[in-house]
């Protein structure tokens, strides 16, 4: 590698660092506050709160990857602009290719590491994420609730207890089941227990009450009654996986026996062809983004910033690609289609690259934009006159 590559490759490598990190944390900080309560429910060990946190970072890092490429690339093209490095490059008559070849190279090692994570890595950690949560769900009521505490332990079901008493028995059970919303169900039991093995309450002298649709209560009392509690306890530590737990390999040749294929079969087709098209976005990402901030420009040139364009298409191609992985789990017709957002946008590049053309924001949006953000202008600048003026009266 030339050492004109070597320093272009440095600076982006460096900016889409820069850009990667804080953008990273920010988002699995935020993954992490949502399952706070898996530690404050349960009384796990900050121990397992930090195993938890970071087997959530696998399933993020992605996602913000093809994005902090986008930043590292327009940002440091658009410096090395301004500083009229790129003019000079251009005038000693370098081809196109001396910026496009490191660039791309770095697109690629961040696309084959997007796959080995999305793939390899993050089936794995999520798997382990599903067992530690049931493990923590399989003893939750017996030996962590609180008593005379509501405690939401799934979706749209809440347990109280009034006492705990030893051998796993519970005294004064109040359970609400709203997890269906037109079967909604109240269980009173004056006493029960966890089973051994952490997959059913044992509820003994109680009654349920069961809400229909149109308001009517039906009352039924009970000797017995055992409550399933399996989806939560996953078969004692053993949870059920889902198709996006799974590796690559059983997506290509799933087990024609497992119950959650059997039900949700199309779940598994539109996993598969979305992970097939997922690790390309980095390199796909980087060749639009070249054809954007890649060309000498004029500092006179009024212009937008060449990252909003580049991030805006970004966006746009992102969120086209989740809508249509989504509806191949309807209709496989979408396959194709998920396909070729990444194949003609990256053609379209390399087009544009090959052309020597820019591509930009159309005019009219240009334009208007353009307005818009010289009105806003004007506007905080109009205020901070007023706020100056009378401030100096």
């Amino acid at each position: 590698m030339k050492l004109l590559e070597t320093y272009i490759l440095r600076r982006v490598g460096q900016m889409f660092l820069v850009a990667l990190l804080p953008v990273l944390a920010i988002i699995w900080t935020t993954q992490v506050l949502q399952r706070i309560n898996l530690v404050t429910d349960s009384g796990q060990s900050i121990g397992s709160f930090a195993m938890l946190a970071t087997l959530i970072l696998p399933s993020i890092i992605p996602v913000v990857l093809p994005f902090a490429l986008v930043i590292g690339i327009t940002q440091t093209l658009t410096t090395m602009n301004n500083d009229s490095e790129l003019t000079v490059i251009d005038a000693a008559g370098a081809r196109r290719t001396i910026l496009a070849r490191p660039i791309l190279l770095l697109a690629i090692l961040v696309s084959v590491f997007s796959f080995f994570v999305d793939n390899v890595v993050e089936p794995r950690a999520k798997t382990v994420v599903r067992q530690m949560i049931a493990a923590t769900y399989a003893d939750l009521l017996s030996s962590v609730i609180e008593e005379k505490t509501f405690r939401k332990i799934d979706e749209g079901l809440y347990v109280q207890i009034s006492q705990r008493l030893a051998g796993r028995m519970l005294k004064g059970l109040f359970v609400a089941d709203e997890r269906e919303p037109n079967n909604e169900l109240i269980y009173y039991a004056r006493e029960g227990a966890v089973d051994d093995v952490g997959t059913s309450l044992i509820m003994h002298d109680g009654e349920v009450h069961r809400k229909t649709p149109d308001g009517n209560v039906s009352v039924i009392k009970f000797d017995s009654y055992s409550f399933d509690l399996s989806d939560m306890t996953e078969n004692n530590g053993q949870a059920t996986l889902r198709a996006s737990d799974r590796d690559l390999g059983f997506l290509l040749h799933p087990d024609p026996k497992d119950p959650d294929y059997i039900a949700k079969p199309g779940t598994y087709t539109a996993e598969l062809h979305r992970r097939l098209t997922d690790w390309a976005l980095p390199f796909v990402f980087a060749l639009f983004s070249l054809a954007i901030a890649g060309d000498a420009r004029s500092h006179r040139e009024a212009r937008m910033h060449p990252m909003i364009g580049a991030l805006g298409l970004a966006f746009t191609l992102r969120w086209a690609a989740f809508y249509v992985a989504n509806q191949i789990d309807n209709d496989p017709i979408y396959i194709p289609i998920l396909y070729a957002i990444p194949v003609v946008t990256g053609i379209a590049s390399i087009i544009f690259l090959n052309l020597h053309k820019r591509l930009s924001v159309p005019l009219a949006l240009r334009n208007r934009t353009s307005t818009v953000w010289k009105r806003a202008q004007d506007r905080v600048l109009a205020a901070t006159d007023r706020s100056g003026g009378g401030a100096a009266r």
